[in-house]
C-alpha cells in the first residue's frame, strides 16, 4: 500500500474506487470543492455525534472557526439551519440579513451583518452523517439559483455516499485543520516589490493589513503612530489586544462584519485623551486592509461612540455564545421547557453530556428536571435531600458559589461522606442560579471525561447561570399561574356530567394556547325533574376575569333552571344577571331544555354559533335557530326559542367558537368540514367522537380560542 502523495494534508483514510487507500483529507476538500464551486466565500461542514443527538463541527472553510464559536456543538432540535437542514433532511435557505433576523433571531443576535446562507444535510436515504452550510457576502441575490442549489445538493450527495463507504470500513476519520487563506508573510508578500512598500510607508495616513484571524500582517510607519504601538508590537497580533483603547467588542465586531459582509466598514474611535481616529475597513477574501487617519467633524458623533477608557468587555466570542444562550433561553415557558433547553443548547455547546437541574421548596433540593442519564435512578434517588446536608448541590445554592470537580476524585476528595452516583461521569459543574438576589435553584453540568475548566470557561458558565436562574426563575412562576388557572378553571367547569335517563353525554374543553390557559367557555347539564338542561356558552377573553364571570353565568342558569324557568325566561334572567354585574364583558349562549320521552328539545339561542344536528341515518344539518343578541348587550332582549326533534339515536352537537373560528378559514367551509366529520364518526361511542371532533378541527389545533365541545346523544329505544 502506497504512501500519500507527496504535498498531502494529512485527513480520513478515504477509499479509492480501486479499494486502495488516500490520505487526502475528506470533509475539507468536499468543502473547498463546494464553495468553490458555488462562489461562497466561507462554510463549514458537521458531524452526527455518534452517541447524542449533537452536531459536531468538524471542518471550517474561509472564516476563522471563533465566527461560529457558539455552534459549534448543537443539539439536533436547536432551532438553527444547520440543525433544521439535518433533522428534516432538507436544504435550508436564508437568503440575508433580514430573512435571518426574522427566521433564527439567536443567530441575529450574535452575527448582525449581511450575508446569505445555505445549509444542506449530509445524508444517503438510510443515514443522516450530517450537514453542510456556505456563506456568502451580502451582495448575493436574496434567491438561491437553480444551479446553486443542484450544485450545493449532489455535492452533499456524494460527501454522504463517501462518509457511507468509511463507515461501512470502520474507518475512524481523522481530525482535519481548517481552511484558511494562508497568512501574508511580510510586507513584499503583501506588497509585492520593495519600492512598492516603501512608497506605502510613507504614506500620510495609517496602512495596515489584516489576516482573517484579525492579527496584523502589516502596518507602515504612520499607523504604528496614530495607534501609539511600535510597529514590532503590532505585527502578529490582533488589535484589540495589543492596542490597549482598542479593547472593546465593538471594534472587533466591525471587523467581523466587513469579512462575513465582504462590504467596506468604517468605524472611529477615541485615542485618549482627546484623539479621533477614523478606521475604514477593506475586505477581501483572504483578509482586510485598514486605512487608518484623524477623524474629522466628530463631535455631534460622540455620545454614540462607547468610550475608549471603559472597563475592557468579556471576549467576543464569549459574548457571542452567551447572546445567542440566552436567546434560547427567553424560548422556554415552563420548569421541563427550561431543563430540555438547557440540555439541548448549554450543555453540547460547552462540551457537556448530562444535565440536572435542582430547585428548593420545603427545607429539601428536589429534582425539577434532568437530561443524559442512562439510568434516571441514579439522581432521582437525591430527590429531597435536606438543603442541610453537605452536598455539592446544596452547598452551592447555599452559598452562591459555583463548584468544579475536574475528576471523580478531586469530588471524592472534597465531599468523602456523599452518597455513590455511580452515575458514569467523570466532572462536573455545580452552577448556582441566583435570580433577583434569591437562589431558585442548582444547575449540575456532567462530563463524560474529566475536563479541566480554566478560568475563562468558568466565567461563560458563571454568565450562563445567571441566564439559566432567570429562565428558571420565569419558568417557576409561569408553572404555579399555569397551576392555579387550571385549578380555578376546573373548579369552574363541572366535575362530571349527570344525563337525565334516555340521553348520552360527553364534553371536552381546551383553553387557547396562549395567556394563562383559563378561559370563559363553559357547559353544563342540570339534571332538573321533570326535564333536564344543557347549556354552552363563551364569555369574552381568556382570562381570570372571563373565567369568574363564567362561574357567576353557569352558577345563574343553574338556580334559574332550578326555580322552573322557561328556557326563554332562562336566558333573559342569566342577560339581566351580565349587565347587573358591571363587568362590560358579552357573552355567548344556547340554552336548551331536553324532554327525551318525547324525543324533543326546546333550544334559546343568544349569539351563540348554530348546533348540529346528525340524523340517525348519519345525515347532519345546521339548526338555524331563531335567537336574540349576546348576553350583556340589552337588559330588555327577548330570546325566542325553537323546538327541535331528536329521534332516538340522533346527536346534537353543541359548541364554541374556538372549534370553528381560525384566521384564513371561512366559517362555512369550516361548519360543512364539522359536519362531514359528525356525519363519518357519529356512530362511534360519544366520548371518542368528541376526541375526533376536537383533533380533527384545524382550528382546535391553532387554538387561538377556548374550545368547548357539548355533545348529546338521545338513545335508541332498548
Amino acid at each position: 500500500m502506497g504512501a500519500p502523495p507527496a504535498g498531502t494534508e494529512p485527513g480520513a483514510e478515504v477509499p479509492a474506487a480501486d479499494g486502495s487507500r488516500s490520505g487526502r483529507p475528506l470533509l475539507s476538500l468536499a468543502l473547498a470543492a463546494m464553495m468553490e464551486e458555488v462562489q461562497a466565500h466561507s462554510g463549514a461542514v458537521y458531524l452526527l455525534a455518534a452517541d447524542e443527538p449533537v452536531l459536531e463541527m468538524s471542518v471550517t472553510a474561509g472564516l476563522p472557526r471563533a465566527f461560529a464559536a457558539p455552534w459549534a456543538r448543537v443539539g439536533l432540535s436547536a432551532p438553527i439551519p444547520v440543525a433544521e437542514a439535518a433533522r428534516d433532511r432538507r436544504l435550508v435557505w436564508v437568503g440575508g440579513e433580514e430573512d435571518m433576523a426574522r427566521r433564527y433571531p439567536r443567530i441575529a443576535v450574535v452575527l448582525p451583518y449581511a450575508f446569505a446562507l445555505a445549509a444542506l444535510p449530509v445524508a444517503t436515504p438510510d443515514t443522516v452523517y450530517g450537514a453542510v452550510y456556505v456563506t456568502w457576502p451580502g451582495a448575493h441575490p436574496t434567491v438561491l439559483s437553480d444551479r446553486e442549489r443542484e450544485s450545493l445538493t449532489a455535492a452533499c450527495d456524494r460527501l454522504a455516499v463517501r462518509l457511507e463507504r468509511v463507515a461501512r470500513q470502520n474507518r475512524p476519520l481523522r481530525t482535519e485543520p481548517d481552511l484558511l487563506a494562508a497568512p501574508p508573510s511580510g510586507v513584499a508578500g503583501t506588497l509585492g516589490p520593495v519600492e512598492a512598500a516603501r512608497m506605502v510607508g510613507r504614506l500620510p495616513y495609517g496602512l495596515a493589513s489584516l489576516d482573517l484571524h484579525g492579527r496584523v500582517a502589516f502596518a507602515n510607519g504612520a499607523a504604528a503612530e496614530l495607534l501609539g504601538v511600535h510597529v514590532d508590537d503590532l505585527l502578529g497580533t490582533q488589535p484589540w489586544v495589543s492596542v490597549p483603547w482598542l479593547n472593546d467588542p465593538m471594534y472587533e465586531d466591525r471587523y467581523r462584519a466587513a469579512l462575513l459582509s465582504q462590504h467596506v466598514t468604517s468605524f472611529v474611535a477615541l485615542r485618549p485623551p482627546g484623539d479621533w481616529l477614523s478606521f475604514r475597513m477593506y475586505p477581501s477574501t483572504t483578509g482586510l486592509t485598514t486605512r487608518i487617519s484623524r477623524a474629522r467633524a466628530v463631535a455631534e458623533m460622540v455620545g454614540a461612540i462607547p468610550r475608549a477608557d471603559a472597563a475592557p468587555a468579556h471576549r467576543l466570542v464569549s459574548i457571542s455564545q452567551v447572546l445567542s444562550l440566552a436567546g434560547a433561553l427567553t424560548e422556554a415557558v415552563g420548569v421541563q421547557d427550561v431543563v430540555q433547553l438547557v440540555a439541548d443548547e448549554v450543555a453540547p455547546s460547552v462540551g457537556s453530556q448530562a444535565v440536572v437541574i435542582l430547585g428548593p421548596r420545603g427545607g429539601r433540593l428536589h429534582m425539577l428536571g434532568h437530561r443524559g442519564y442512562e439510568d434516571p435512578r441514579t439522581v432521582e434517588r437525591f430527590d429531597g435531600l435536606p438543603l442541610a446536608e453537605r452536598t455539592p448541590g446544596t452547598h452551592v445554592l447555599n452559598t452562591g458559589v459555583p463548584a468544579f470537580f475536574e475528576s471523580r476524585e478531586q469530588l471524592d476528595r472534597l465531599y468523602p461522606d456523599r452518597h455513590d452516583t455511580a452515575d458514569g461521569f467523570a466532572a462536573w459543574a455545580y452552577l448556582p442560579l441566583i435570580a433577583s438576589g434569591r437562589p431558585v435553584g442548582t444547575c449540575v453540568l456532567a462530563y463524560a471525561e474529566p475536563h479541566v475548566f480554566p478560568a475563562d470557561e468558568r466565567a461563560v458558565l458563571t454568565s450562563l447561570g445567571g441566564l439559566i436562574a432567570q429562565a428558571l426563575e420565569r419558568a417557576l412562576l409561569y408553572d404555579a399561574k399555569n397551576q392555579l388557572a387550571h385549578g380555578l378553571q376546573a373548579a369552574l367547569l363541572p366535575r362530571s356530567l349527570v344525563p337525565p335517563p334516555g340521553i348520552e353525554a360527553a364534553a371536552r374543553y381546551l383553553p387557547a394556547m396562549h395567556g394563562m390557559e383559563i378561559g370563559g367557555d363553559f357547559y353544563d347539564l342540570v339534571p332538573t325533574r321533570p326535564l333536564a338542561a344543557a347549556v354552552i356558552g363563551d364569555v369574552q377573553g381568556h382570562n381570570v376575569t372571563a373565567a369568574g364571570l363564567m362561574g357567576q353565568i353557569r352558577t345563574g342558569v343553574r338556580a334559574f333552571t332550578s326555580v322552573g324557568q322557561a328556557p326563554e325566561e332562562v336566558m333573559c334572567s342569566t342577560n339581566r344577571l351580565l349587565i347587573d354585574s358591571g363587568a362590560e364583558l358579552f357573552a355567548s349562549c344556547l340554552y336548551l331544555r331536553l324532554d327525551p320521552e318525547r324525543g324533543r328539545a326546546v333550544m334559546a339561542r343568544a349569539g351563540h354559533p348554530p348546533p348540529l344536528l346528525r340524523r340517525p341515518d348519519g345525515r347532519v344539518r345546521v339548526l338555524d335557530l331563531a335567537g336574540g343578541p349576546l348576553l350583556g348587550i340589552d337588559s330588555e332582549a327577548t330570546y325566542p326559542t325553537t323546538e327541535v326533534s331528536l329521534a332516538p339515536g340522533s346527536v346534537l352537537a353543541l359548541y364554541t367558537d374556538g372549534l370553528v373560528e381560525s384566521p384564513g378559514v371561512d366559517i362555512e367551509d369550516a361548519l360543512v368540514g364539522l359536519g362531514e366529520l359528525l356525519s363519518e364518526n357519529g356512530d362511534q361511542p360519544l366520548d371518542r367522537l368528541a376526541d375526533t371532533l376536537v383533533r380533527h378541527s384545524a382550528a382546535a389545533q391553532e387554538r387561538v380560542d377556548d374550545v368547548a365541545v357539548l355533545l348529546l346523544r338521545a338513545e335508541a329505544d332498548g
